[in-house]
């Protein structure tokens, strides 16, 4: 009897995510991704059942890590509105340099597949939903202290972070002149306070 393939789950998904990410879903192959992860396609077919499987997979991890650093930004600053502040500083200034993946995983999927895949658009819905919350709990920790007026829509507010946050990572795919990304988060940071 054969023995089951052992490996790192985690490990095997960072790879496959990084493929996809910079392959995109169609543009990537199962053999590339035999290739990437260093298992035979038996492996990851018992794993992973599919292609889509592996990359829904993916996607899951992706969400879940990057609400999980969203949420431990937000709670870390004194304020929870500096610390909406300082991400979309933060995503300008990685923007300006080009530093790292300007691009966010999520956004990409959208852009290549959800018009198409409804079972990946409502993953990527269950994702942006949990991040859009994090900025809910955020801005009504903001209205309960005061920072934002006792009227203020928290949910409506963190929409409008979503579709900006959504804008300045297109944005960055697109090489964008220097400022341009600061001009668009000066804007944000001034409608949170109106």
């Amino acid at each position: 009897m054969a023995r089951p393939v052992q490996f790192d789950r985690d490990t095997i998904l960072d790879k496959a995510m990084q493929t996809f990410w910079e392959q995109g879903y169609c543009a990537t192959s199962m053999a590339t991704l035999v290739e990437t992860t260093d298992l035979k396609p038996g492996s990851l077919y018992a794993a992973f059942e599919s292609k889509q499987g592996l990359f829904l997979a993916t996607l899951d991890r992706y969400g879940a890590r990057s609400v999980e650093k969203l949420r431990a930004h937000l709670s870390e600053a004194e304020s929870p509105l500096e610390a909406i502040d300082a991400y979309f500083d933060r995503l300008a200034d990685d923007i300006e340099k080009q530093r790292g993946k300007t691009s966010c995983f999520l956004v990409n999927t959208v852009l290549e597949l959800s018009r198409r895949d409804s079972q990946i658009r409502k993953r990527i819905n269950r994702h942006f939903g949990n991040i859009e919350s994090a900025f809910v709990d955020a801005l009504q920790d903001s209205r309960a202290r005061g920072e934002l007026e006792a009227g203020t829509d928290c949910g409506a507010l963190a929409a409008f972070l979503m579709s900006n946050i959504w804008g300045l990572r297109v944005l960055a795919g697109t090489k964008p002149a220097r400022g341009r990304a600061r001009q668009i988060v000066r804007l944000v940071k001034q409608a949170l306070r109106t």
